[in-house]
C-alpha cells in the first residue's frame, strides 16, 4: 500500500469513528436537547465535532518550523505540565467531592450546575462535604466551588500553580489530555486526539456518577461515595483511568519531545 493509500485508510477510519462517537450528541442538538454527561465535551471543551472529524496525519506532513513560529510556547507549555504530571504518584482518595463542593450551602432558589434533581437533600449534600477531607488539585475545578467550600478545600489551586499541582490520580487531570491533545493539532495525529476524547468521555460518566445528582433516569447508576462501598468503588475506577491516561500522556509528552527538538 503507497503513502497516500494509507493516509486515506487512516482518514476514513477516523472520520467513522467520530461519527459514531458524535452521532447522539449531533442527534440531540438538531432536536435542542441537552445531555449533562454525553454533551460536555462539546460545552466544556472548545473543539467542534466538526474539528474533531478533520483527519491530521501529525509531525511527518508538518512543516514544523512554521508550526513552532507560532506554538512553540504552548508546545513548551503542554510538555512542562504533561512531564510534571507523569512525574509524581497518582492520588486515588478524592472520591469525586469536587462536584460536591460545586454546589456546598446551595439555598433552594440557587440553580444547580446541572438541570437534574440531587440525589440526596440538600442537608444531606451539605453533609458529605462537612464530613470529608476535601484536597482538589484541579483549578479547572476548584473554581468552581461555591464561596462556603472554598475554605475547606487543603490547597488552594490556581493557574499559576497548575505544573505545580496536578497529578494523574484527578479526573480532571485525565479529562484534559484530550484539550492538550487538540491544542496540539495538526501536529497531534488524529487517532490520538480522538483516544483522548474517548477516555475523556468515560471519565466525564465517573465524574457525573459519583456526583451528587440523580442521574438514573438518564440510565447511569450512581456511585455512591458517601458509603464505604462507593468510596471502593470510585477509587477502583479511577485507578483504571489513571492508568489508561499514562500511555496517552506519554504520547502527547514524546509528540512535543519531537517538535522541540528540532529547535
Amino acid at each position: 500500500m503507497s503513502t497516500q493509500q494509507e493516509l486515506r485508510a487512516r482518514r476514513v477510519a477516523h472520520e467513522a469513528r467520530v461519527d459514531g462517537l458524535v452521532a447522539a450528541h449531533l442527534a440531540r442538538r438538531a432536536r435542542g436537547e441537552k445531555h449533562p454527561v454525553e454533551d460536555f465535551l462539546f460545552s466544556y471543551y472548545s473543539l467542534r465535532p466538526g474539528q474533531l472529524r478533520r483527519f491530521h496525519p501529525g509531525v511527518p506532513d508538518l512543516d514544523v518550523p512554521i508550526f513552532l513560529a507560532r506554538r512553540r510556547d504552548a508546545v513548551r507549555h503542554v510538555h512542562g505540565l504533561l512531564t510534571a504530571t507523569a512525574s509524581r504518584p497518582a492520588q486515588l482518595g478524592c472520591f469525586g467531592l469536587h462536584e460536591w463542593a460545586m454546589v456546598y450551602r446551595h439555598t433552594a432558589a440557587e440553580q444547580n450546575r446541572h438541570p437534574v434533581p440531587l440525589r440526596l437533600s440538600r442537608a444531606g449534600t451539605d453533609a458529605v462535604v462537612e464530613s470529608h477531607r476535601i484536597r482538589c488539585t484541579h483549578y479547572d475545578a476548584f473554581r468552581f466551588f461555591t464561596p462556603d467550600a472554598v475554605p475547606r478545600n487543603e490547597l488552594q489551586p490556581s493557574r499559576a500553580r497548575q505544573v505545580e499541582l496536578e497529578q494523574p490520580g484527578c479526573l480532571h487531570a485525565t479529562m484534559d489530555l484530550y484539550k492538550w491533545a487538540y491544542k496540539l493539532a495538526p501536529a497531534t495525529p488524529s487517532e490520538l486526539v480522538a483516544d483522548c476524547f474517548e477516555l475523556a468521555r468515560d471519565v466525564r460518566e465517573l465524574d457525573l456518577r459519583a456526583s451528587p445528582y440523580d442521574l438514573r433516569s438518564l440510565g447511569y447508576e450512581p456511585v455512591p461515595i458517601e458509603t464505604p462501598e462507593g468510596k471502593a468503588a470510585y477509587a477502583a475506577a479511577q485507578r483504571v483511568l489513571s492508568q489508561r491516561a499514562e500511555p496517552l500522556r506519554a504520547r502527547l509528552i514524546e509528540l512535543c519531545d519531537a517538535l522541540l527538538s528540532t529547535c
